[in-house]
């Protein structure tokens, strides 16, 4: 019978998805490892996705230990993995992970990565500072990468408003029109949760 490594060096996608919800299916601990090793290099999104699911199903402290390494990981496709897998285990107590190289890091991809998780993780007494952080990535990269942020800022809930005010305001027309943005699609959010 092949082994989950073997079955994740296949060139068919479809093997290598099938192992990975197998792995998740019947969580082993010396899965965790092989798991964490195929993130980095595994080239489907939907694969990589179910080896971050089948990675939460195994003991979820070893797995964070494994992934706290995989996060000082030159290879960006490993680290921001890692991040997302963190925002799948969904603990608050992981946001120490998420540094301010990871939220500022110069690749757009790695660094709305990090915003993204973040805000699912942050507890809330810290919200206000990592609105400070974010608020300094306005009107940064293409307009997904502002679009997500947007996204990102508006789930930390009441305490952008001061701060995207602020930032409305400033010279700089590209962080002022997302301030601006972004601040008429959190009032856009709570109309929607309020009505009936």
């Amino acid at each position: 019978m092949p082994t989950l490594r073997a079955l994740l060096d296949s060139p068919d996608q479809s093997v290598r998805l099938k192992a990975a919800l197998a792995a998740g299916t019947y969580p082993e601990d010396e899965f965790i490892e092989i798991l964490i090793s195929q993130c980095a290099i595994e080239p489907d999104f939907f694969v990589r996705d179910t080896l971050s699911w089948a990675l939460i199903r195994n003991d979820v402290s070893k797995v964070v230990k494994y992934l706290e390494t995989e996060l000082q990981s030159s290879n960006n496709q490993a680290k921001s993995q890692a991040i997302h897998t963190l925002s799948k285990i969904g603990d608050k107590a992981n946001y120490r992970l998420i540094t301010d190289e990871m939220l500022f890091d110069s690749d757009d991809f790695m660094a709305a990565t990090a915003w993204r998780v973040a805000s699912v993780l942050v507890p809330d007494d810290q919200k206000p500072d990592l609105v400070k952080k974010l608020i300094t990535q306005l009107g940064r990269g293409d307009s997904d990468t502002q679009f997500g942020l947007t996204r990102f800022l508006c789930a930390l809930g009441e305490c952008i408003v001061l701060p995207l005010t602020e930032a409305s305001k400033s010279k700089d027309v590209m962080i002022s029109n997302q301030a601006k943005f972004t601040l008429l699609r959190f009032r856009e959010m709570q109309i929607e949760s309020a009505k009936p």
